[in-house]
């Protein structure tokens, strides 16, 4: 192999070899559902997976995952949206028998070092309501004709003076 060819090869393998970090795992109440959020730094394009799970009475129990399958008792319950360096896990119905360490495992596809970890323990009377402005982020598209609507409520206030 050309030495050229061969230090391109190492460089490109290095490059990808961590793709993304978990920067932040948090959980908050969205009214009766537990929201975790799962921030991260993204250094490539590459499809992202993941898998969002609980560990209690010293058994892992998969909540929601691209990963693994999702046990049956999570399934109906819980939904995951992805936003840019984002992704959430929503609980549904959320009781004091869903406390537990909960974590967020991300890989991105060619990502040679392995899975991100990180985890959280989360108890129900602990848990801080979320934030409004986060649940604005969470629906963009409300967010968004709210803003385009804005011109057009002036326009009304306008005509009626």
């Amino acid at each position: 192999m050309n030495p050229t060819v061969g230090i391109a090869v190492i460089l490109t393998v290095l490059q990808a070899a961590h793709c993304q970090m978990i920067k932040d795992l948090s959980a908050c109440l969205l009214g009766q559902s537990l929201r975790v959020d799962c921030r991260y730094e993204n250094k490539t394009s590459n499809p992202l997976t993941y898998e969002f799970s609980i560990t209690k009475d010293n058994r892992k129990h998969v909540i929601q995952s691209t990963i693994s399958v999702s046990e049956n008792i999570y399934r109906n319950r819980a939904n995951v949206t992805m936003h840019k360096n984002l992704v959430c896990l929503y609980l549904q119905s959320f009781t004091t028998s869903d406390e537990g360490v909960y974590m967020c495992e991300l890989k991105a596809t060619n990502d040679y070092t392995g899975n991100q970890i990180k985890n959280i323990t989360v108890i129900k009377d602990k848990l801080e309501k979320c934030a409004g402005f986060s649940l604005l982020i969470q629906n963009t598209s409300w967010l968004l004709l709210l803003l385009l609507s804005l011109p057009l409520l002036q326009a009304v206030d306008f005509v009626s003076l």
